[in-house]
């Protein structure tokens, strides 16, 4: 079996899970996790939330900001580290890094405007923000921002931040 076709396997059956994970009868309004299950872009990191157990952490009230890498973003990752963190041996490991992607708040793009700056997140560590020209966080470039959900807000970044 090929590794793209394993990697969109395993993502199409956490999405599954991923979804039927989520509150038919919760807001109208979608949130963090409604907006992911429901783009394909995100296909690995829906996989990967799942997998961690934060599926609830990010339908909660929030608000939070979501640097969101798309598959294109974990395809640049070596061979085999998707895999490899999606095993339950590695859930404390796959946790650390989908909650350096998440920061307290709502932030919005044009609050960044201009600044430089070192943002706590979720994780316990700090993201280098850098809005001098368009948004960069460590060595990802937002290349989607200001996706509003009822919990918060997603910017979609093109690079996998690692603590």
């Amino acid at each position: 079996m090929n590794r793209r076709f394993a990697l969109k396997s395993l993502a199409a059956a956490g999405a599954v899970a991923f979804v039927a994970a989520c509150d038919p009868m919760a807001s109208t309004s979608p949130d963090i996790v409604d907006i992911a299950a429901s783009d394909s872009q995100f296909s690995t990191l829906v996989a990967a939330v799942g997998a961690a157990g934060l599926v609830d952490t990010l339908k909660s009230e929030g608000p939070f900001t979501v640097f969101a890498p798309t598959d294109d973003a974990f395809a640049k990752l070596p061979a085999g580290t998707v895999e490899s963190l999606l095993e339950p041996g590695n859930i404390d490991q796959l946790t650390a890094i989908l909650t350096y992607h998440v920061i307290p708040g709502a932030v919005m793009s044009g609050d960044l405007a201009g600044a430089k700056l070192d943002v706590a997140t979720v994780q316990g560590g700090t993201v280098k923000v850098d809005g001098t020209d368009g948004v960069k966080v460590n060595d990802a470039t937002v290349i989607a921002a200001d996706i509003t959900a009822s919990n918060g807000v997603i910017h979609v970044i093109d690079t996998v931040l690692l603590p």
